[in-house]
């Protein structure tokens, strides 16, 4: 059990590493902007290892989803509802971005999802190449 649980806190690490690389991307090529959500964090070592933190964290819950009898994929996207969730509903309104992070532009929880689910996706293939599926 606790090879398990440090195996999905290393793999919602790289998941988060992961999911911050394809927001870096989205950012650069433009995508966030064409449509219209303002979410472009500077690439810095502080805003990397608060995702880098809370990803290890939220990828804790892995092995509990996977228990629930989904498959080792469909677990990781189900957990990806949990960090959408907090930073849609907690983290972005406290920052001052409204709820569901609207002030920044209308499909902010898109964006959101889709960067969750990235992160979820990841996290998965890792737990299923080391064999912890």
């Amino acid at each position: 059990m606790v090879r398990r649980l440090g195996m999905a806190y290393f793999a919602g690490a790289v998941g988060a590493l992961t999911a911050s690389f394809a927001h870096w991307l989205g950012v650069q090529l433009g995508l966030f902007e064409a449509l219209g959500v303002s979410l472009a964090p500077s690439l810095s070592w502080h805003w990397l290892q608060s995702r880098l933190l809370w990803g290890s964290l939220f990828g804790l819950g892995y092995p509990l989803v996977r228990r629930r009898g989904f498959t080792p994929v469909r677990s990781g996207l189900v957990l990806s509802l949990l960090p959408s969730a907090v930073e849609l509903c907690l983290w972005m309104p406290l920052g001052g971005q409204g709820f569901l992070g609207l002030s920044l532009g209308g499909f902010t929880p898109l964006v959101v999802m889709a960067l969750n689910v990235i992160w979820g996706w990841s996290l998965a293939r890792i737990m299923i190449s080391a064999g912890h599926s």
